[in-house]
């Protein structure tokens, strides 16, 4: 059994720095984080260990200082916190607080926004809730219930695959050929990067495993990427969601994980394949030039 490691994969710098961010601050003092910090369960199991309150709802915020994820929020949620009297701190990505901008000077200049992405997902309830007005799409049969507007801009949750971006703006542009259509292009680079690692990777191997929390909208669209061109593909959480009975001795396996991933789970799986490669593998892991991560949010 060979196994494979993509160039880019893990946690990006967004993720890193909010981690970093609650760390500090809940040894100031209590703190209350307002949602999931990332979707990654142990990445949350090592902040409840710390003390570390989760709510969704600002009213039930029982400590003095409460912190924004890195998904972001609206301006509205924001209000009602400090309307507390409760000190609010910012873990949002910055590469979704561009989205957010992104969205403020489209509006500014006329333009009807639609963002592509979960319709409830954290992130995309930050980029929605202050809007008069939008709509939120994910598939052609989606924009193809839109109302025609004059002039539509598109942007993207962060996490979201470009090509899918542009599919579904050229799908905006064929259902409203009189309209004018404006595209952002708000997909952070660790997304792409991680994304066309993995079509790299899944295309040299018979069976991948996706390492990643099950409510991560990169790592699931890590899995469908990599289901594409007809692999094996298997999603965990952590290394002790892998079974032995996935893989044969001829498999070349590859890995990849989220941008919400640690390091250590990620070690750790690797390590539990390579106990099972030997003796077929020598020791150490061949790698498709595995990369430090950059940024986004899980």
């Amino acid at each position: 059994m060979r196994i494979l490691k993509a160039t880019h994969l893990g946690q990006c710098f967004g993720v890193r720095d909010a981690i970093a961010l609650a760390h500090q601050q809940s040894a100031q003092g209590p703190l209350t984080i307002l949602g999931d910090l990332v979707h990654n369960p142990t990445v949350l199991a090592g902040l409840h260990a710390r003390g570390i309150e989760t709510t969704t709802d600002p009213a039930a915020i029982a400590t003095p200082t409460a912190l924004i994820t890195a998904h972001g929020a609206s301006e509205r949620t924001r209000a009602r916190v400090r309307s507390r009297g409760v000190e609010l701190l910012e873990a949002t990505c910055p590469l979704v607080h561009l989205v957010h901008q992104a969205v403020e000077r489209l509006v500014r200049d006329g333009f009807h926004p639609v963002i592509v992405g979960q319709r409830h997902h954290t992130e995309v309830r930050g980029l929605t809730e202050d809007l008069d007005a939008c709509d939120v799409v994910l598939t052609e049969a989606e924009v193809d219930g839109l109302a025609e507007r004059p002039r539509f801009g598109v942007v993207a949750q962060t996490t979201q695959p470009i090509d899918r971006v542009r599919s579904l703006a050229a799908a905006l542009r064929r259902r409203f050929p009189r309209s004018e259509v404006r595209l952002v292009d708000t997909v952070c680079q660790p997304t792409k990067q991680r994304q066309h690692a993995a079509v790299e990777l899944a295309h040299q191997c018979s069976v991948v495993v996706v390492v990643g929390g099950a409510q991560s909208n990169n790592t699931r669209e890590l899995v469908a990427t990599c289901q594409r061109p007809g692999v094996r593909v298997h999603h965990v959480e952590t290394v002790a969601d892998l079974r032995p009975e996935w893989f044969e001795a001829a498999d070349t396996v590859g890995l990849t994980a989220g941008t919400s991933t640690p390091d250590e789970v990620i070690e750790a799986v690797e390590l539990r394949l390579r106990e099972w490669a030997v003796p077929a593998q020598a020791p150490g892991t061949d790698r498709v030039a595995h990369h430090a991560a950059t940024a986004s949010p899980a």
